[in-house]
């Protein structure tokens, strides 16, 4: 097969599974990785494609949902999926943080029919909404800090002043994408960035709750490393390349 071929039957495959992989590619093609790895280089540098840790992706366009409520329609089975992961790693008298995230609403709504006595710390209003309304199973406290009406919670001095109070037994981090090239999690606005990074320091595990896309996507703040995130829920498991440089980092996948 001619390169140009095995380049456009790339782009084919990329468009039907919506990314590909260097390890499958390089079986498919019977080439060596490195000459996908040029491919893809080529391809990326045609414009035509994304590429990232073991493989690429299509062109992503800027996210423009930045709103809480318009990002609760998306994904939504996936996103159900994680929550009830997150839920199962709950045990009796944890003190957790929930951070804005649309997945934590989920996780919220299931501790609500769930009979587990939790204490939860959070920073959103729509989750201190929910269990507002809970039984005695559930205790609430709730941060103050500046109002984001993007993000429907709080952010900023005052919240982050409380966060350092506490040492989580668990916390469930929202974000916008994470990279396994350059080591970064990374969120849209600093000052949400700076809330989350001192969840995360404040707990004594730390997960990231997201969807398998998100390894392939990011924000523009890098608010911290991989250093000190406990584990990655996510809805499926990712590319063989990912769970191996997680296990490196030995940073457990649920």
């Amino acid at each position: 097969m001619f390169t140009e071929e095995r380049l456009a039957k790339i782009l084919e495959l990329l468009e039907i599974n919506g990314k590909v992989n260097v390890n499958e590619l390089s079986e498919t093609f019977n080439v060596t990785k490195d000459c996908i790895r040029k491919d893809l280089k080529q391809l990326e540098i045609a414009g035509n494609l994304q590429r990232t840790y073991g493989g690429a992706l299509p062109i992503e366009k800027k996210i423009s949902i930045y709103d809480i409520s318009e990002r609760e329609k998306a994904d939504i089975e996936t996103k159900q999926i994680i929550a009830s992961k997150a839920l199962n790693l709950l045990e009796e008298r944890d003190t957790i943080f929930l951070d804005m995230s649309t997945i934590n609403i989920l996780l919220a709504r299931l501790l609500v029919e769930s009979s587990k006595k939790i204490t939860v710390v959070t920073n959103m209003l729509e989750i201190m909404t929910i269990l507002a309304h809970s039984n005695n199973n559930i205790t609430l406290v709730a941060t103050s800090g500046v109002y984001n009406k993007n993000l429907h919670g709080f952010i900023g001095s005052p919240t982050i002043d409380l966060i350092k109070k506490y040492i989580f037994d668990k916390s469930f981090i929202g974000n916008c994408g994470v990279s396994l090239e350059t080591d970064d999690l990374t969120t849209f606005e600093l000052e949400d960035g700076i809330t989350k990074k001192a969840i995360l320091e404040s707990s004594k595990k730390a997960f990231l709750v997201m969807e398998q896309k998100k390894f392939y996507t990011q924000g523009n703040y890098k608010f911290a490393t991989f250093k000190g995130v406990f584990g990655i829920i996510t809805d499926s498991e990712p590319s063989e390349d990912i769970c191996r440089k997680l296990s490196e980092q030995q940073i457990y996948l649920f």
